[in-house]
């Protein structure tokens, strides 16, 4: 059996990704240079220098040391992952404990991400980590908060004033420490990871995103206390939730096996006709490339 990663293109922004629950989550931008989760670091997140972790379960985080690891292995810099703050040093534990096993320590950046703290990767182009509603429980029983991301495009544009001046003016306005310039945020793509229902729904920059990654991960009617006690979305959900908001294009990830895509699809319709296909899909349902087959269907994380 084979499996086919998603691919999805949308406003020029490329995405590439793959997300069932309890199996594989990652989502990978080239051309930002970002991905968001790392699954088990397939080949196209690899080459990928920034790589944020909403949170510790398995089948979002299984393939950090692989990711450095291989990054070593074909000479590239070492990568960067930016994780919840209480994940920073079991994951620096992870990476020591690999290379006892291992024989070699691939060098390793990894961050801290805070909600609401921008990760500037460079002028045009920053991270806004958020919380979401999706607590993990440690094994000495304290607790981790996930987290969402956001890539937002930054512009400064001329201010409204100044408009009609030629250059040597605005020059001259500078040189006088005016502030010729206002800034300008585009929300491109967020991923919300793992959640159920929260209040991060109604911010500026998840809602008015052009591409909006929401988890989906249960369909069916008999599954809502399932959702609800994993701290996830079920499809009733999205009737409240689509509704406010404003995103050109929305994404359902990290459906459960439990469902055919074939049969969530057609629940979707139903919930929502009109919306879907054209602004809602579920991500899988954008598969063109093979790959490897996932493990058997387990456990919801």
């Amino acid at each position: 059996m084979l499996e086919t990663n998603a691919e999805f293109e949308h406003a020029g922004i490329r995405m590439l990704g793959f997300s069932l629950a309890g199996e594989e989550a990652y989502i990978a931008l080239p051309e930002l240079n970002v991905a968001f989760d790392v699954g088990r670091a397939p080949r196209s997140l690899v080459a990928i220098d920034h790589v944020f972790l909403s949170h510790g379960h398995m089948d979002h985080a299984a393939g950090i040391a692989y990711y450095f690891a291989q990054r070593m292995f074909v000479d590239n810099s070492p990568g960067n992952i930016y994780v919840p703050q209480p994940l920073v040093e079991p994951i620096q534990r992870l990476l020591r404990v690999w290379a006892d096993i291992d024989g070699h320590e691939a060098p390793a950046h990894v961050h801290a991400a805070l909600p609401d703290s921008d990760v500037v990767l460079r002028r045009d182009l920053l991270v806004r980590p958020f919380a979401v509603n999706h607590p993990c429980r440690r094994h000495d029983r304290s607790w981790v908060q996930s987290l969402g991301f956001s890539a937002i495009e930054v512009r400064h544009k001329l201010k409204d004033e100044y408009q009609g001046l030629v250059g040597p003016q605005l020059v001259e306005l500078k040189k006088q420490g005016i502030d010729i310039t206002r800034r300008l945020e585009i929300p491109l793509v967020t991923y919300c990871g793992d959640t159920a229902p929260g209040s991060f729904l109604d911010l500026d920059y998840v809602r008015n995103s052009k591409i909006l990654l929401l988890e989906c991960t249960f369909v069916e009617a008999g599954h809502r206390d399932r959702a609800r006690a994993g701290n996830h979305m079920h499809i009733d959900d999205l009737r409240d939730i689509v509704p406010r908001l404003n995103n050109e294009r929305i994404l359902l990830t990290h459906l459960s096996r439990r469902t055919g895509l074939s049969e969530a699809k057609h629940l979707l319709d139903r919930l929502l006709p009109g919306e879907t296909d054209e602004r809602i899909r579920f991500l899988m349902s954008c598969r063109r490339r093979r790959r490897h087959a996932a493990l058997p269907k387990s456990s919801d994380s």
